[in-house]
Parts: C-alpha cells; structure tokens; sequence
C-alpha cells in the first residue's frame, strides 16, 4: 500500500491516505489520482509507513525522515516530514529530523516493585526545571541525574 500526506498552504500534514500499489505505483501517479478525487489545487507528498528517524524498520531505504501523520510539517529543504515540536526547550536532531530533549532520555526504564516484578516507570517531560520525570504505581516520584544515569527520589 502507498500512503500520501495532504498538505496545506504552509505543507503542515493534514491528513494521510492509503491507496493500493496497482493505482499509485509511484508518487507522481498516486498524486494524480488524489487530486482528480479530491482537487487539482491539493497538495499531496508521498510517505513511507516503514520510516521512523531516518531508518526504515524493515531494512529498506527510509523515506522523508518519518512516516506523516496529522500536523507534521513537510521542509522541502530537507525533503523530510517533521513532527511538531511541544517543547520550546527541544532542538531538531538534523539526522533523524526529530525534535530532542536537552537531556537524554532516561536509561532506565523499569524498577522491581515490592513483590520483586518489574515493572515500568512512568516517563515525561517536565519543561520547567529541563529533565525527565518518572512515577511508579505506588505513585513515588523520581528525576533523572543524567550524570551518573539513575533516578533520584524526590516529594513533588
């Protein structure tokens, strides 16, 4: 199946559509078919289901960076779809064409609880004060120390 991200006037996604091989066996062909169901003026790019950060998970050539979705951005500079950035803190990794934390993500993502299971923390964001947080089920709160890569408890 080929898909296709309808852009706007700014090339912010839209919307993807899914349409067989036999009808859009390349993106010129896919284009044409779209725009007699939906308009000469529309704006379509294709898009590859498989890529994610510049890689194509199932071995093949990645394409445009990252599969579309709704409120991507296209940049025909990079020839590339872009996830919209939620943080103002975040930077754009020019490889991959995803926006970064200025902290690396947290390392360590499980914990053993008090029955000995493993279980997975609880990972966001918290803009304000720049670093990761975590919570666990029993509802503890930690921050990642990105020096020495554990997680610090703390009473919010």
């Amino acid at each position: 199946m080929a898909h296709f991200a309808k852009l706007d006037s700014s090339n912010k996604v839209l919307r993807v559509n899914v349409i067989h091989n036999s009808i859009a066996p390349n993106e010129e062909k896919g284009v044409a078919f779209l725009q007699t169901l939906h308009g000469s003026d529309t704006n379509w790019k294709q898009t590859s289901y498989n890529t994610r950060e510049g890689e194509h998970k199932l071995g093949g050539t990645p394409f445009r960076k990252n599969y579309a979705g709704v409120n991507y951005t296209y940049d025909s500079s990079r020839d590339a779809f872009i996830p919209p950035k939620y943080f103002n803190s975040w930077t754009l990794d020019e490889t991959k064409c995803v926006y970064v934390a200025p902290v690396t993500y947290p390392t360590i993502k499980t914990y053993d609880d008090e029955n000995g299971d493993e279980q997975e923390y609880l990972i966001y964001w918290d803009e304000d004060n720049l670093r990761w947080l975590a919570t666990t089920i029993s509802d503890s709160y930690y921050y990642w120390n990105p020096s020495n890569l554990s997680w610090i408890s703390y009473t919010p």
